[in-house]
């Protein structure tokens, strides 16, 4: 696979040629290898001294097992409760752990002074929808259930994700609205996969672009939803499903030019703002799935910085 034929930014191009493009996720010994393989964060940054780490167990829904998550605070003392950002991976809900977003949670933490969770939800295909889902939620109710203990205000809880991450978040948010639980006050969704149906003209489009791609997000749906795919399927679990929107927490939602994600993106965070719900939406020009691995370029920064400005006003 080149990636010549798109116009990607210049200082994307000398890694984009070496990063994988179509897999064989329909292999278990394939999924298997990249759980196992280096993380997909790229190579881990030394602790920082402004951080402590705790990792735990905290209970998962009635008749679910425990639930690991990572609980980052700031080495400082501080008078009043901090603000909290409750950290969903991305993966495709198939891969992913606790470790690949270890150096952008010590970071948030360590910059915006904030508590930060992430969580370790488990992953399809041995775990379909619901279960990452209910983790999550359940994750959720833990954080505001135990604000005194964490130290925060709980009406300061900002919900993030990456990729699948970002639609664990967005159904997490919709789940919480419609079952009485608790509302996070914003929603940060980077490069969010939204919609099972794979017909946006971005998909359609996108069939060997770097780590994300049509035939790759078909497997990653087909894993998760199991034999829900290609029917009738939940909003909880495809966003993009939803019918109503409103109620939801404001949001910042980023996209690539080159995903095939970038649609269903742009269209739910149109959806969001038809619906009432404050938006911003920044769909950076020249980069791919995932390209903000390659920490270099300047446009990675760029979206790096941003990420953090908005969180500083959400937790604010």
């Amino acid at each position: 696979m080149s990636t010549r034929r798109y116009a990607l930014d210049p200082e994307l191009l000398p890694m984009a040629d070496s990063l994988p493009a179509v897999m064989e996720l329909g292999n278990p010994a394939v999924i298997a290898a990249m759980r196992s393989g280096p993380a997909l964060s790229g190579t881990a940054a030394p602790d920082r001294s402004d951080v402590r780490k705790e990792d735990r167990l905290i209970p998962g829904r009635a008749g679910d097992p425990d639930i690991a998550v990572r609980i980052y605070r700031p080495t400082a003392a501080s008078a009043s409760p901090r603000g909290c950002i409750f950290e969903i991976h991305g993966g495709g809900f198939i891969f992913g752990d606790i470790a690949m977003m270890d150096p952008w949670c010590q970071a948030a933490c360590g910059e915006l002074g904030a508590v930060v969770v992430s969580v370790e939800y488990r992953l399809a295909p041995e775990h379909p929808f619901p279960a990452a889902l209910h983790d999550c939620y359940a994750a959720l109710c833990w954080i505001a259930a135990n604000a005194a203990v964490l130290g925060i205000d709980p009406a300061r809880i900002v919900i993030a994700g990456q990729s699948a991450g970002a639609a664990l978040a967005a159904a997490t948010s919709l789940y919480a609205r419609d079952h009485g639980g608790p509302a996070p006050c914003f929603q940060l969704l980077e490069i969010p996969v939204m919609d099972d149906r794979l017909d946006t003209p971005s998909m359609r489009a996108f069939t060997d672009t770097p780590f994300w791609n049509l035939p790759n997000a078909e497997w990653g749906w087909k894993h998760y939803l199991g034999a829900a795919f290609g029917g009738q399927v939940s909003a909880y679990a495809a966003p993009a499903r939803a019918t109503d929107l409103s109620g939801l927490p404001p949001a910042y939602i980023s996209t690539m030019e080159f995903d095939p994600l970038r649609d269903e993106g742009i269209m739910f965070a149109l959806g969001l703002l038809q619906s009432g719900v404050p938006v911003e939406l920044h769909s950076f020009a020249g980069t791919f799935h995932g390209s903000s691995v390659i920490h270099t370029a300047r446009v990675s920064q760029r979206a790096s910085a941003e990420v953090m400005t908005v969180l500083a006003r959400a937790l604010d």
